[in-house]
């Protein structure tokens, strides 16, 4: 199976960094029913930041409103599936570099049984640019 790329929304919001918060908010989504394309955190000015990618924005932002979170506007993320190989980020990187385009994040996991999934972001300027180059459906 060829690397699919999708343009997604995501939401950032600040939380303490401390035991529990993840889980806290997780938990809270998971709840009302919210399903996530993906999720990350990281330490970020002495707390943290997560960003989610959720699958039904309505539905996310709903619950995050339901649940008092502070969630930033909606911004864009891209996001990649496909046949794990040596060189399959690669790939979406030099398409991104030949069109003059810079990646400011990425995660990247091997899902087991020969798949991969990343997302990653590039400058709100060169959100259509590369959605463009990469051929990411929305």
């Amino acid at each position: 199976m060829a690397t699919t790329i999708r343009k997604s929304a995501y939401f950032s919001m600040k939380t303490p960094n401390r035991a529990g918060q993840g889980a806290r908010l997780l938990t809270g989504l998971a709840a009302h029913g919210v399903n996530l394309l993906a999720f990350t955190g990281f330490p970020n000015a002495g707390g943290a930041q997560v960003d989610f990618v959720p699958y039904d924005v309505t539905k996310f932002t709903r619950a995050a409103r339901k649940l008092g979170l502070k969630i930033s506007k909606k911004k864009s993320v891209f996001l990649a599936q496909g046949d794990d190989r040596p060189g399959a980020i690669a790939a979406i990187f030099g398409k991104l570099s030949r069109a003059g385009i810079n990646v400011v994040a990425m995660d990247a996991v091997t899902a087991g049984r020969g798949r991969y999934g990343a997302m990653f972001w590039v400058k709100p300027r060169d959100v259509a640019r590369a959605s463009r180059v990469l051929r990411a459906r929305s």
